[in-house]
C-alpha cells in the first residue's frame, strides 16, 4: 500500500469506517499499545494502531484471522506527514544543450563507405564478370545475415543452402538470359527451398518455407536487376547512375533530416526519419539523376533524370522503411555488424535492393535496353 492511500477518505471495509478502536471488517477491538503514543497536557492518550497486513497481504474475506503484531508504515494519522531526514544531494549543474548526436561512427562509416566505393568502382569498369560476383558474394552474406537473423529472434529456420546456390545461380542467369533466366532460376530456387527442408522434422515446416522464398525473392531477385542493367552496353554507366543516385538520396535524407528535421515521417517504423528529410533526398536525387542522365548514359536527358531521382529517392526510403519494419518485428537494431559505422550488409542494401528494378524499368523505357 503507498503512502497516498492514507490521505484518502474513510470507505467501507477500510480503517476509520468501523469507529474508533475498531479492526474493521473482523468485529472485534484492537488492543491499545503499550504506551502512550501521544500526551497532550497531563493525561497521557492512547490511540488504536491501524492493522496493515504483510508484505503479501491479502483480501478482507471476513474470516477473522490474525497475522501476528501490527506493521507500521507511513505516517500514523492522516493529519501527519513525517518529515524526510534523508540527506539531499545537491542538483547537478545544468550545462548547455547536447548537441544533436548523428547516432553512428562517423570515421568508420566514411572509411568504410570509400574503400567499398573503391572495390566497386575497379571491379564495374576493369571487367564486368568480377562485378558480378561482387553482386554474388553480397547477396550471399546478405542471405547469410537475414537467416541468422530469422532464426535467433523467431526461431524461423530458413534453409541457407539452397537460398545461397539458388541465389548466385539468378544474378548468373540474369545476366546471361535476361529477364527469363532470372525467373527460371528463382521457380528452381523456390522449390528447392521446399524439398531441402523436407529433410528436417515437419513442425514449423511452412512457417520456414515461406520465410525461405521471401528471403529468395528480397535478396537475390531483387538484385538480379543490377545484372540486369550491367548486361547492357553502356551497363556499367547504368549501374554507376543506380549507385549514385541510391547513396545520394540516403546522404541528402540523412543530412537534412538531421540538421532540419523536425516531423516525423513513420514514427512507429522508424523513429528518425523525417519528413524533412524525405524532401532533402527528394531534391539532391532529382538533382544527380539530371547530371547522370545528362552526362552519363547514351541519349539520355536532363527531364529524365529528374524523373529518375524521384522514383530513386521514393524506392530508397520505402527499402529503408521495409527492413526497419523487419528488424523492429526482430527486436534488433542492425541486420550484422559486418561493416564497421553501417551495421552488416543487410543493412546497405536495404535501399539498392527495391531501387533497382526502378532504375532499370525506367533506363528501359527512357533509352532502352
Amino acid at each position: 500500500m503507498n503512502d497516498a492511500s492514507w490521505g484518502a477518505p474513510p470507505r467501507a471495509g477500510h480503517w476509520g469506517s468501523t469507529g474508533r478502536g475498531t479492526s474493521p471488517g473482523y468485529g472485534r477491538e484492537v488492543p491499545p499499545s503499550a504506551g502512550p503514543l501521544h500526551v497532550a497536557g497531563d493525561a497521557a492518550q492512547t490511540r488504536p494502531m491501524p492493522i496493515v497486513p504483510g508484505a503479501g497481504g491479502y483480501q478482507d474475506d471476513g474470516a477473522d484471522r490474525d497475522q501476528g503484531a501490527a506493521h507500521i508504515g507511513g505516517p500514523l494519522f492522516r493529519d501527519e506527514q513525517e518529515p524526510d531526514i534523508r540527506p539531499q544531494e545537491p542538483a547537478a549543474p545544468q550545462g548547455p544543450p547536447a548537441k544533436k548526436s548523428a547516432g553512428r561512427d562517423l570515421r568508420a562509416a566514411i572509411g568504410v563507405g570509400v574503400g567499398l566505393g573503391a572495390v566497386i568502382l575497379a571491379s564495374l569498369f576493369v571487367y564486368k564478370p568480377v562485378f558480378l560476383g561482387v553482386i554474388v558474394i553480397a547477396v550471399v552474406v546478405g542471405l547469410w545475415e537475414l537467416t541468422s537473423r530469422l532464426a535467433e529472434r523467431k526461431n524461423i529456420k530458413a534453409p541457407l543452402v539452397p537460398l545461397a546456390i539458388g541465389g548466385a545461380a539468378m544474378i548468373v542467369a540474369g545476366y546471361v538470359n535476361g529477364a527469363e533466366g532470372a525467373w527460371v532460376a528463382m521457380a528452381f530456387t523456390a522449390l528447392a527451398v521446399l524439398v531441402w527442408r523436407m529433410t528436417e522434422p515437419p513442425d514449423d515446416y511452412l512457417k520456414d518455407v515461406t520465410a525461405g522464398i521471401f528471403a529468395a525473392f528480397y535478396v537475390p531477385f531483387l538484385a538480379t536487376f543490377v545484372a540486369l542493367m550491367l548486361a547492357a552496353e553502356d551497363g556499367a554507366w547504368r549501374v554507376l547512375t543506380f549507385l549514385i543516385l541510391t547513396v545520394v538520396s540516403d546522404t541528402g535524407a540523412y543530412a537534412v533530416g538531421w540538421r532540419f528535421g523536425k516531423h516525423k515521417l513513420a514514427p512507429r517504423i522508424s523513429p528518425g526519419k523525417t519528413r524533412e528529410g524525405l524532401i532533402g533526398a527528394v531534391l539532391f536525387a532529382m538533382v544527380a539523376g539530371a547530371l547522370c542522365m545528362q552526362l552519363l548514359i547514351d541519349d539520355g536527358a536532363w527531364w529524365q533524370g529528374l524523373l529518375l531521382g524521384l522514383a530513386v529517392a521514393v524506392s530508397a526510403t520505402l527499402g529503408d522503411l521495409g527492413e526497419s519494419m523487419i528488424k523492429r518485428d526482430l527486436g534488433i537494431k542492425d541486420m550484422g555488424a559486418l561493416l564497421p559505422g553501417h551495421g552488416g550488409i543487410m543493412d546497405r542494401l536495404d535501399s539498392l535492393l527495391p531501387t533497382a528494378p526502378v532504375v532499370w524499368l525506367l533506363m528501359v523505357a527512357f533509352v532502352g535496353s
